[in-house]
């Protein structure tokens, strides 16, 4: 039996300008109020995907190894952390048999490595496989001047060097396991993943990472000036809007600090909206 599990890893603040890009404040800022700072509060949330024999974690937050510096431009917090939710959840790292990670992106990939007392870097799941794809790790392991603050080396360098990092070869909806197949997207980085999971009643939900990171984010317009192809994320999203509809797909949101997932529908005016909005244990009713 295929289960999927929500697993929190934390809250961190990001830019609301940064997160909304175009989108002017007075209407971004209904949607996440920010302080006065400018900053709004983000979740980090990731999924495990238990098949059984494998056990999948998708993305693994911000982790531990983030400095000072970094500290205090995204401030961290809340009361969950990545072992902490697993545990909760009744897992030990030791039995995660995969981790799967939508791309590079500090808080997305963080929590994949850890230090030993020594503060020697090491797998944080030691019995795992960990995965991403050869574009995705050539674009990310020479970043661009625009990405290089969100692309810290010793979050993924060292998967290379210690030989657990696997790489998948880049087709459009990809079988990665018996549950979940992946699709690739360039809007927001290249080549990030977007796995689409099947549960064993045959629903399915799509672990939307950056693409659509809150529901804030279902208007076309409403891109983050982080993407490094805004245009190329619009056609994205309406693309896979079409598709998510079409299907019956719902979406997992990695980032809206109230919702762990959505389903899309057409409003009179033919546009995509959040029709339901909830949480994972209650997905059975967003479709």
């Amino acid at each position: 039996m295929t289960k999927l599990i929500p697993i929190h890893t934390g809250n961190f603040k990001l830019d609301g300008g940064a997160m909304f890009g175009v989108v002017p404040q007075s209407m971004w800022k209904k949607i996440n109020e920010p302080d006065e700072n400018n900053m709004c509060t983000w979740a980090m949330r990731c999924l495990l995907v238990d098949e059984g024999d494998r056990k999948i974690l998708i993305d693994t937050g911000m982790g531990n190894k983030i400095s000072d510096k970094m500290r205090a431009h995204f401030y961290p917090h809340g009361q969950s952390s990545l072992m902490g939710s697993l545990k909760v959840a009744g897992y030990d790292p030791e039995d995660i048999t995969d981790v799967l990670l939508t791309h590079f992106h500090f808080d997305h990939v963080g929590g994949a490595l850890d230090f030993d007392k020594d503060r020697n870097i090491l797998p944080a799941f030691p019995n795992a496989k960990y995965w991403s794809n050869e574009v995705h790790y050539n674009w990310a392991i020479e970043p661009n001047p625009r990405e290089r603050a969100s692309f810290l080396k010793e979050n993924f360098v060292p998967m290379k060097e210690q030989g657990i990092l696997n790489l998948i070869d880049v087709e459009q909806d990809i079988s990665f396991s018996k549950s979940i197949r992946l699709h690739f997207m360039y809007g927001h980085t290249e080549a990030m993943m977007i796995p689409i999971i099947t549960d064993d009643n045959g629903k399915r939900i799509a672990f939307c990472a950056d693409l659509l990171p809150s529901a804030g984010h279902v208007g076309m317009p409403y891109v983050m000036s982080y993407d490094i192809r805004p245009l190329q994320t619009m056609k994205e999203k309406a693309a896979f809007f079409d598709y998510l509809h079409e299907e019956n797909i719902s979406c997992f949101l990695e980032h809206d600090k109230d919702y762990e997932c959505l389903h899309l529908s057409k409003n009179e005016r033919g546009r995509y909206v959040p029709s339901q909005m909830g949480s994972l244990a209650n997905w059975s009713t967003l479709s």
